[in-house]
C-alpha cells in the first residue's frame, strides 16, 4: 500500500511541476538580449518618438510622470493625450503587430510594426498624425542613449522581430502585474507602475515623502533639469529592464535603488539568492532568467522588491508605520464587491 501511495504522490509531484513549467514558459517566456538585440535598439527608438509625443502635449506633472507608457493587454500605449480640445491615444500592438491612433471624436489609423528603418517609421508616423489633423514638433533626437543620431536620418536601425517583441510585452504584461500588487502594499506617495521610454524599462517608485538633496548624478544626453525634478524627493524605484547592448548589465533584469542611497543599503540581505549590488551602477539587480527558472516567479520577484525596498527604508529611516499597509491586510468584503 505504501508503494502504491508512494507512486501516486510521485506522479502527482511530477505532474505539479510540468504544470508549474508550463505556467512559468507561458508567462514568463525567455529572451536573451543577444537574440533579439537589433530588434530592441529599433523598438527603443520607435518608442521614444511616440513618447516624445506625449512630452509635447500633455500637461507637466511631477517628477515627469505625464510622458511615460503605459502596459495594456496588446501592448504599450500613451493614454489620451489631449490636442485642441479633442483627445487621442497612441498603442503599440504586440498582437496584431500594428501601431494604433485613435481620437475621441472616432477616427482612427494604423500603421504595421515590421522590419523599416527608424527613419522610416518617424516619417510615417508624422503623416499618420497629420492625417488625422494633429500637428505636433517633436524633439527629433534620441535621449538617455550614446547614439543622438536624428531619428529622420537613422536607417542603421531596421530590425522587428515580431515574435521577440511579443515575448517582451508578456514579461511586461507580468511584471507590471506583480509591481501593482507590490504597489499596494503602500499608503504614502508612489508612482503607477509606467514605461519610461528612456531607459527602455518598466518601473514604480515609493517615496518617503521627505525632499532629497539636489540630483548631480549622470544624465546621458538628458538635460539636468530633467533629473533634478525627477530625483526632487527621497525615493525607492524598481523596475524591470531588459538590457541595453555594452551597457554594465547587458542581461534582462529586475532592479532596484534608492535615492539617495543610506549607508549599508549595498550590503543588505537582499533576498532570494542570486540578487547581487552593482557597484558602478549602484543598484540591485535579480537577473531575470533566475526569475523564469524559479519554482514561483511572482514570489520570487515580490521577495526582492519588498526586502530591498525594507532595507532603504530601514536605513533611510522612512516613517515606514504612517507609509504601509498592516501586514496581511486585505481588503474588506464591500471594497472587494465579491458577494453575490
Amino acid at each position: 500500500m505504501k508503494t502504491i501511495e508512494s507512486s501516486i504522490d510521485k506522479s502527482r509531484a511530477y505532474v505539479e511541476a510540468q504544470e508549474i513549467m508550463l505556467r512559468t514558459e507561458t508567462a514568463w517566456p525567455a529572451l536573451a538580449l543577444d537574440e533579439w538585440a537589433p530588434t530592441q535598439t529599433t523598438l527603443h527608438r520607435w518608442t521614444q518618438i511616440v513618447g516624445k509625443t506625449r512630452l509635447a502635449l500633455a500637461p507637466m506633472q511631477n517628477h515627469w510622470w505625464q510622458v511615460t507608457l503605459y502596459v495594456t493587454d496588446r501592448g504599450l500605449t500613451t493614454s489620451p493625450i489631449p490636442y485642441n480640445g479633442r483627445t487621442f491615444d497612441v498603442s503599440f500592438d504586440f498582437v496584431r503587430h500594428r501601431l494604433a491612433v485613435l481620437t475621441n471624436d472616432g477616427d482612427e489609423r494604423a500603421i504595421p510594426l515590421e522590419s523599416r528603418s527608424v527613419a522610416d517609421f518617424y516619417g510615417e508616423y508624422k503623416s499618420m498624425l497629420r492625417s488625422l489633423d494633429i500637428e505636433v514638433k517633436l524633439f527629433p533626437v534620441p535621449v538617455e542613449m550614446p547614439d543622438t543620431l536624428p531619428f529622420k536620418q537613422d536607417t542603421a536601425h531596421a530590425s522587428y522581430d515580431a515574435d521577440a517583441a511579443h515575448r517582451c510585452w508578456r514579461i511586461l504584461v507580468n511584471a507590471d502585474r506583480v509591481f501593482k500588487a507590490f504597489r499596494g502594499r503602500f499608503l504614502g506617495k508612489s508612482s503607477p507602475s509606467h514605461f519610461w521610454w528612456g531607459g527602455f524599462d518598466l518601473a514604480c517608485t515609493r517615496f518617503s515623502g521627505n525632499a532629497a538633496p539636489e540630483y548631480t548624478g549622470p544624465a546621458l544626453n538628458c538635460p539636468n533639469y530633467v533629473m533634478r525634478e525627477g530625483y526632487s524627493h527621497e525615493c525607492f524605484s524598481v523596475g524591470w529592464w531588459p538590457g541595453t547592448v555594452g551597457a554594465s548589465v547587458a542581461e534582462p533584469t529586475f532592479y532596484a535603488y534608492s535615492y539617495p542611497e543610506p549607508p549599508g543599503f549595498d550590503s543588505a540581505p537582499v533576498q532570494p539568492e542570486g540578487a547581487f549590488y552593482h557597484r558602478e551602477m549602484r543598484e540591485w539587480f535579480l537577473p531575470y532568467n533566475l526569475v523564469r527558472t524559479a519554482p514561483d516567479p511572482d514570489r520570487a520577484v515580490l521577495d526582492f522588491l519588498q526586502t530591498a525596498y525594507e532595507a532603504a527604508a530601514n536605513l533611510g529611516k522612512w516613517d515606514r508605520a504612517g507609509l504601509e499597509r498592516p501586514r496581511g491586510w486585505i481588503a474588506p468584503p464591500s471594497a472587494r464587491q465579491d458577494k453575490d
